[in-house]
């Protein structure tokens, strides 16, 4: 009778425990098998990958780095509220910009001076993408950026910009799923469709009418003279008809007007916040987040 798996290792174990018993012989045997194992694994081809020689296949994705988009960045300071870590530092000052029309009164803008990551402190949770609501923050896969120094981690606004360069585009949307709402909110903006519209199916046109016999000519009394300008009436109507349907059918449509807004603050967001105690520049970046998604629903 054959034996099964677990008579076998019930076995072995048996036989284990008589060798150990008899003395100088258990420790003989546990070297010999512990160099059994280190040969089985010698003779093995390595797995290590050759690292920097060999560049690792990382998907697009990775967690890399956290690139910033100087252009898009409002000086809102969610990022650097919501970061667990407190290692991104934000600097700004405040521009006077000319009013619109005249008679407005001037319009107050803030300006980035400095954005700095501090990747010593950072644990790379992602949170300060998740809440930019500007998209100025993207995760990049770029990972070589190691340094001798610890302070030389702390990375400014033109190396942050540079790592743009590696943030893969996003992927294109399935067929048939329903546009962003970002394109929407700027389609209502700006007055034109989110994406362009296929263009519409020709109308089926009418089966033609069968030609009618021409009426035989009559003899005018007037002679050739009266025939020729009698076709060059005809003729010359004909071609004005022509013209009008044209005229008729060309539309006569005005260019969308386009609203260059910048964001502004919702006035009574701001007010609910500097009741409930928070300060200047938090109710009003909280203020402005509120028009921001105020102006993407349509509400304004």
């Amino acid at each position: 009778m054959a034996m099964t798996r677990e008579d076998r290792q019930q076995k072995m174990r048996d036989l284990e425990k008589k060798i150990s018993s008899v003395k100088g012989v258990g420790a003989v045997y546990g070297l010999v098998k512990g160099l059994s194992v280190t040969m089985k694994t010698m003779l093995k081809p390595a797995i290590t990958s050759q690292y920097p020689h060999e560049k690792p296949n990382l998907p697009p994705r990775s967690r890399g780095v956290i690139a910033l988009k100087e252009e898009n960045c409002t000086v809102c300071m969610l990022c650097s509220r919501e970061c667990p870590d407190w290692c991104i530092y934000i600097d700004s000052h405040k521009d006077v910009m000319p009013p619109k029309t005249p008679g407005a009164r001037p319009r107050t803008r803030n300006v980035l001076d400095r954005f700095a990551i501090d990747y010593a402190l950072c644990m790379y949770c992602g949170i300060c993408v998740e809440v930019c609501p500007f998209d100025a923050l993207f995760w990049s896969p770029h990972f070589e950026y190691s340094t001798f120094d610890i302070d030389d981690f702390t990375h400014e606004m033109p190396q942050l910009g540079k790592w743009m360069e590696f943030v893969p585009t996003p992927p294109p949307l399935e067929d048939g799923a329903d546009d962003p709402v970002e394109l929407k909110a700027e389609a209502k903006v700006y007055g034109g469709p989110a994406v362009a519209a296929a263009a519409p199916a020709a109308a089926p046109q009418a089966p033609a009418e069968p030609a009618k016999p021409a009426p035989a000519e009559v003899p005018s009394a007037e002679g050739p003279a009266a025939d020729s300008a009698t076709t060059q009436g005809a003729a010359t109507g004909t071609t004005e008809g022509a013209a009008n349907t044209g005229a008729q059918a060309a539309p006569t449509a005005a260019p969308p007007e386009k609203d260059h807004e910048p964001p502004q603050i919702d006035e009574e967001t701001f007010k609910a916040q500097m009741a409930a105690g928070k300060s200047e520049r938090e109710a009003r970046a909280m203020a402005k987040k509120a028009w921001v998604i105020k102006r993407r629903k349509g509400e304004i």
